[in-house]
Order: C-alpha cells, then sequence, then structure tokens
C-alpha cells in the first residue's frame, strides 16, 4: 500500500485554504450558496453562477454552543451545523449569500427554523420515499424548480435550461473523475489507505473550480495507479478488506478511518454520503432537465428513503466489486434512521452476503475512542 504523499493536505488545511479561497472569490463578487447535504442539486446552484459551499459541521468545538439552544440527545451533526453559525467561527456560512437546507431528518428541519433566524435558509422538501415512483419524482422535480425559481429571484436573474444543462455536463465529468478515484479501492491489494479516500473525498468541497478539482482527481489517481502497476501488482496482503457504511464519517474519521486501519484492517470503499454512494449515478444529459435532476437526486440511497432496497442492491454490488471482507457500519448518536436501519443492513451484510458485521454508534468527542479502539480490534483479530 502507498503511504500518503508528501504533499498530502490535511482535512484541516484543505478547509483552512478554502476559508482564504472564498474570501478571495466573495472580494471579487462571487455568488456563494451555502448546503448541507447531498441531496442539494448543485448544478442549479452552478447554473445561476454561484458556487455551493458545503458548510461546516463535523467538529466537537462548536456543539456546546449549540446545546444552548438545541437538545443535547440530538445528532452531533445537526448540533455543530447550528452551533458553528451561532458563534460565527464557520467562514463558509458567514461568507454565504443564503442557505439550502432539506427535510432529511425531523432534527434538521426544525433546526433549520432557527437557522433561519440567523441567516435566510431556503428549505426544499424532499419526498419520504420513492414510491409512487411517478408522485416521488413529481413532487422532488417541483422542489427543484422552486429552488430554480429562489436562486433567480434572489439574484435577479434568469437560469435558462441551457445554463442548467451546461452545469449538468460538468457535474457529470466531476463525477467520473471522483468515482475512478472511489474505486481505487478495487486493486488488489490496496493502493492507497482509507484514510487518504476519506480526506480527499471530504476536502474535494473546498475546491471551487470544478476544473481544478477534476483535474486533481485525475492526477492523484494515475499516481496512484503508477505506484500500484510498480510496486504492488502482483503481491499479496493479509490483512482484511473493511466497508465503511453509514452516516457521515467526517467528525468521526480519526477515531475510526485511522484506527482500522493502525489496527490491522484495509479501508477499501467508503459507503457514505461523501464517499461513493453519490457518485456511482450520473444526470442523464438529455431530455428535460428537471426530471433529469429528480431521478438522480432522488436515488441517492440514504437511510432517510423508506422502504431504501436500492441501498442494499449497490451495498451488494459494491460489496462483490471491491472484493470487502467485512463491514464496519458508523452511526452518530441520534441518528434514527441510520440507526433503524442498521439492523436491516447487519442481516443483508451476514445473511445475504455471509461477511461479519459491526456497527459503531458514536459522537464527535474523543470520550469513547478507547472503546472503539477495543471494538475494532476484537473485530479485526476475529477475522484474522
Amino acid at each position: 500500500m502507498q503511504n500518503l504523499p508528501e504533499n498530502f493536505e490535511t482535512y484541516d488545511e484543505a478547509r483552512q485554504r478554502g476559508f482564504l479561497a472564498l474570501k478571495e472569490l466573495k472580494d471579487k463578487g462571487q455568488r456563494v450558496v451555502g448546503i448541507f447535504c447531498s441531496y442539494v442539486p448543485t448544478e442549479l446552484i452552478y447554473a445561476a453562477g454561484a458556487v455551493p459551499v458545503g458548510l461546516c459541521a463535523h467538529s466537537e468545538e462548536p456543539i456546546a454552543a449549540g446545546e444552548s439552544v438545541l437538545p443535547r440527545n440530538l445528532c452531533p451533526l445537526i448540533k455543530a451545523s447550528y452551533g458553528f453559525a451561532l458563534t460565527e467561527k464557520c467562514p463558509y456560512f458567514y461568507f454565504s449569500d443564503f442557505v439550502i437546507g432539506e427535510t432529511t431528518c425531523d432534527g434538521k428541519k426544525k433546526m433549520f427554523e432557527l437557522l433561519n433566524e440567523i441567516k435566510e435558509t431556503f428549505v426544499m422538501y424532499l419526498p419520504n420515499g420513492r414510491e409512487p415512483r411517478q408522485d416521488a419524482v413529481k413532487a422532488w422535480r417541483n422542489e427543484i424548480i422552486r429552488l430554480k425559481e429562489k436562486l433567480e429571484d434572489f439574484y435577479s436573474i434568469t437560469i435558462s435550461e441551457e445554463d442548467i444543462r451546461k452545469a449538468i455536463v460538468l457535474k457529470n465529468r466531476e463525477r467520473v473523475a471522483f468515482q475512478k478515484f472511489l474505486e481505487l479501492g478495487k486493486l488488489v491489494p490496496p493502493a492507497l489507505t482509507g484514510y487518504e479516500l476519506g480526506i480527499k473525498s471530504d476536502a474535494a468541497g473546498f475546491n471551487f473550480d470544478i476544473e481544478k478539482k477534476i483535474e486533481s482527481f485525475e492526477q492523484r489517481t494515475e499516481e496512484v495507479m503508477h505506484h500500484w502497476e510498480n510496486d504492488c501488482k502482483g503481491k499479496t496482503s493479509k490483512r482484511p478488506r473493511i466497508m465503511i457504511t453509514g452516516c457521515p464519517n467526517a467528525g468521526v474519521r480519526d477515531k475510526l478511518l485511522k484506527t482500522v486501519e493502525e489496527l490491522g484492517g484495509d479501508i477499501v470503499l467508503i459507503d457514505t454520503c461523501g464517499g461513493i454512494r453519490t457518485q456511482m449515478q450520473k444526470v442523464a444529459e438529455t431530455g428535460d432537465v428537471y426530471t433529469a435532476l429528480a431521478e438522480k437526486y432522488l436515488d441517492i440511497t440514504c437511510s432517510v428513503m423508506s422502504p431504501n432496497e436500492p441501498r442494499f442492491e449497490m451495498m451488494g454490488q459494491l460489496i462483490d466489486e471491491f472484493k470487502v471482507d467485512a463491514v464496519i457500519e458508523i452511526i452518530l448518536q441520534a441518528c434514527h434512521t441510520f440507526n433503524v436501519e442498521s439492523y436491516n443492513v447487519k442481516r443483508y451484510v451476514t445473511e445475504k452476503k455471509g461477511l461479519p458485521y459491526i456497527s459503531l454508534e458514536s459522537d464527535y468527542s474523543q470520550a469513547d475512542k478507547g472503546q472503539f479502539v477495543t471494538r475494532i480490534q476484537a473485530f479485526l483479530e476475529m477475522l484474522q
């Protein structure tokens, strides 16, 4: 396996660099829209001549401030999101012209009401499920059009279908480059760490130039493939190949990803919101642009969808393609949809695929790090 490159940029470094880059863009008059979730169709934001920025939500630092308003027994991602806005410690939130929220869970939905008192927050109403298909697509298509009209009204502009189509083509190019990078995990033996996969995936949100982002993914993919062909191909490894699934894991990255690999596992696949889950399906480049966007974004296999059979179909496909030996699911505290669905994930992984499975529930604190180490170590020892 290849070590981290000498010029490897940590998540915090990428985040800080992104702050400075975004300030420079704002000074030049760039439109900026803050987002929280992968369900938001960023093609519309690009079509409006704006850039989407993922808002801070993955640190323990602002949670105490968030808990001054929000209940303590709430998802840490929600508390951190609100805490950053409340304390003005997220430059991305500060530089955003307005914020787009989405009704993916009840906690976020109610938090957005409070967030709107700090900065204008436009909420998209996501269908609870994909069926009946025609009704779900129609409802989400209407929300996409409503967002387009919001962008037009807010910036006093007109967004043409041609603008949207160009943005669709550009974002599809990004998805292809991103997916090819993530598919490096298919290599046997692995050619890079899962920690790098996670860092580069999450840090990509701080690169506001899509062409440069595509170039970055392509360059790193080429470097890793060259290393694998010359130094890894044909070698064997006894380290188990691990799939990470479940909640967004940026807030527990070091506690989870780094620990797994330090204790002897190889993370070859990250199936979360910032991982391969959102990259596999492109937006249709012909036909009605609003229906094409609705179809693609509605099919993201997050646990908020009920029922959620496509998640298991995709999971089975990925397990086979990446030659996964075991699955670790991360559940953020009080994330009820992923927590409830973890029962079916365990049943699918153990009964349908015949693989070991473990779920780990946590928040952003370091209080349970020792327990994490103990449980992960025992799980990996069982595999070996």
